[in-house]
């Protein structure tokens, strides 16, 4: 049995530069915490004084969103790396992550946390996905799409 191999090439990767990764990385996740910061503040001023949050303290989102961010940055760098069109990997590969983390942020309504306190939830996951995706297209570039 004869095997056979596609000898089509796989796009060039642009180069990147390991210390411009970390910095990007670093940046992103002091936006995503600064703009998290916000929006608890926001949203915890907003609910009754008392009343049962969740998720809303900076010790509770600030290291699940640098996690967050960690982990994003190593699935762009692995697809990056591995995919034959890295580009159309992560259209779908994104969204469906960004989705994904939103489960919890409705599944705590079941515990009685009120709407607001998901929703704020809802709109840190969105910010740390506006600010990390463009980062990481930015310091790890992905191949121009073929014509």
């Amino acid at each position: 049995m004869t095997k056979t191999t596609d000898t089509t090439p796989r796009p060039l990767r642009p180069a990147f530069d390991a210390g411009t990764v970390v910095g990007g990385v670093v940046l992103a996740a002091l936006a995503s915490v600064a703009v998290n910061s916000v929006i608890a503040t926001i949203a915890s001023s907003a609910l009754p004084p008392g009343g049962t949050r969740m998720g809303l303290e900076l010790q509770e989102y600030a290291s699940l969103t640098v996690v967050g961010i960690l982990l994003g940055a190593l699935a762009w760098f692995l697809v990056r790396r591995h995919a034959d069109n890295p580009r159309a990997v992560l259209r779908y590969l994104v969204p469906a992550a960004v989705l994904l983390s939103l489960v919890p942020d409705f599944g705590i309504l079941m515990t009685g946390v009120p709407l607001l306190n998901a929703l704020a939830l809802v709109a840190m996951h969105l910010a740390v996905a506006a600010i990390t995706v463009p980062t990481l297209a930015k310091v790890l570039p992905l191949p121009l799409a073929e014509a």
